[in-house]
């Protein structure tokens, strides 16, 4: 007969034990979960004993591990299909750019006057990609430069606040808000890479300095198998794309002062800076246009600096200050090899 060896424990092991199996029952005798327990006594006629549970799970870990859970549900869930790439000898790149869609605010039409969650937002930048490609048809594009980040998300902390802290109204969870951004993203791309492949480009953000970083690499990941698709999504504020004789810069817009922007593009990249001819700045943050032009010499276009409207909602803090009545869009670009900026297409909403 064989027998099997019970491993010897040590007396401070065996009252750890001792203690979390009382604090197993009292947990259960209570309808409490025991990783929501922090600490407590456990009391009985003739003792009473204060603990600490080891396992104890506070919110931000619990919510952590159903995020966990259901990202690998999805990934599960989602086949990946063979497809033919599409093959390109355009001279077009299309910009599409759905700026500030805030994923997880929430505007009621009670209190702003309109309507806006997470529903509308992923309803309004699919309806936006959508439209910016029918307006597209035509064009022989080549390569699609995809900009995400820039406040996609609403809140970066489990206490529904930004990345500085300050407190917001939303819609949900912020695991909730993760999960339909990144859902949201992965078929945009999918959309996308029917036309051309894509280039993504990560621009860091004020409501979603962290969260927004992490939602890129989880981005990067799902398709980290693909050719087709590469990514930029570094921690660096100022991104920089090289298209032909096009040089664009990416900025959430809240950093560099604008005045700033130009030379800082020449100083940074001085090599690209002198391939090229026509160069721009994408800024975001604002959720209206802004635009100014500066000539570096004569004949020449020096650099174009705008910022991007935004298709999100009207929030209680945005309607009190005034900041009301401007266009909500999604907007997109097309830049021709040789000759610049050539298209502005704007999908309203």
């Amino acid at each position: 007969m064989s027998s099997k060896i019970r491993p010897r424990i040590t007396p401070e092991e065996f009252e750890v034990i001792k203690q979390y199996r009382g604090i197993l029952k009292a947990s259960n005798e209570a309808g409490l979960n025991v990783e929501e327990v922090k600490h407590g006594w456990l009391k009985t006629k003739d003792s009473s004993l204060f603990f600490k549970n080891p396992n104890f799970k506070d919110q931000a870990a619990r919510e952590q591990e159903i995020l966990k859970d259901q990202l690998i549900d999805f990934f599960k869930s989602e086949s990946k299909k063979t497809r033919k790439k599409p093959k390109r000898k355009g001279k077009h790149i299309l910009v599409i750019d759905p700026a500030d869609v805030h994923i997880g605010k929430l505007c009621t039409h009670f209190g702003t006057g309109e309507e806006y969650n997470s529903k509308i937002a992923i309803e309004r930048v699919f309806e936006g990609v959508r439209g910016i490609l029918d307006n597209c048809k035509g064009f022989d594009i080549e390569k699609i430069l995809f900009c995400i980040g820039n406040d996609v998300l609403h809140i970066d902390n489990v206490y529904n606040q930004t990345t500085a802290g300050t407190g917001q109204d939303v819609d949900g969870k912020w695991w909730e808000h993760f999960e339909v951004a990144l859902a949201l993203y992965v078929k945009c791309i999918e959309i996308l890479r029917e036309i051309a492949p894509v280039d993504v480009v990560h621009s860091m953000s004020n409501h979603d300095y962290q969260s927004g970083f992490h939602l890129a690499h989880a981005l990067k990941s799902w398709f980290r198998n693909d050719r087709d698709i590469t990514f930029d999504i570094s921690v660096a504020h100022r991104k920089y794309y090289k298209y032909g004789k096009n040089l664009i810069g990416l900025e959430h817009g809240d950093g560099a002062k604008m005045a700033n922007l130009p030379l800082m593009m020449a100083q940074e990249k001085p090599t690209m800076w002198s391939e090229t001819k026509y160069r721009y700045w994408y800024l975001h943050h604002l959720h209206h246009k802004v635009k100014h032009k500066w000539l570096d010499a004569k004949d020449f276009i020096g650099v174009t600096v705008e910022y991007m409207r935004s298709p999100s909602g009207t929030d209680s803090w945005h309607s009190r200050k005034g900041y009301v009545g401007v266009p909500k869009a999604v907007e997109g670009f097309l830049h021709e090899k040789t000759s610049g900026q050539v298209a502005r297409l704007v999908h309203y909403f």
